[in-house]
């Protein structure tokens, strides 16, 4: 069955709106998280479909913070690579830059690689700061703050 790209992205958004929702969830189940894993993956297909690059970056953002909070260092570090590399290959700064360093740092910490999470967690910190919006601001720092 083909989709129109204006289906992908629909279901692109749906998929990572309720990837979030379980990330918030405090008490899933072995199943939800397996289930939140697929919703990670079928939102970065969906978006490779339908988005640009910079759907693209966030959906790796999305996929390592994913794999963090599940304690597998690995693949929260491959993804956070990814997004960190889209960045760079398309001079994407600011927010998103900030949280591919944040991706960075928390995969890091959950590897017990305690210098290169500090390392990118000053990078994440640094940049958050030169976010104007003060909102933006303030949840991207926070988020940083939040990795042990």
């Amino acid at each position: 069955m083909e989709l129109t790209a204006a289906q992908h992205k629909e279901l692109g958004i749906a998929l990572f709106n309720e990837t979030w929702m379980y990330l918030d969830t405090s008490a899933r189940t072995s199943a939800q998280d397996f289930q939140m894993m697929d919703m990670a993956h079928a939102s970065a297909y969906h978006w490779s479909f339908a988005g640009d690059h910079v759907n693209e970056l966030r959906s790796q953002w999305q996929l390592s913070r994913v794999y963090a909070v599940l304690s597998m260092g690995e693949s929260a570090l491959c993804h956070a690579l990814r997004s960190l590399s889209l960045c760079q290959e398309h001079a994407v700064k600011g927010f998103d830059l900030a949280f591919a360093y944040e991706a960075m740092a928390r995969a890091y910490a959950v590897l017990k690689d305690a210098a290169r999470t500090k390392e990118y967690k000053n990078k994440a910190l640094a940049l958050a700061a030169e976010i104007e919006d003060e909102g933006d601001r303030a949840y991207t720092l926070g988020e940083i703050n939040s990795i042990a």
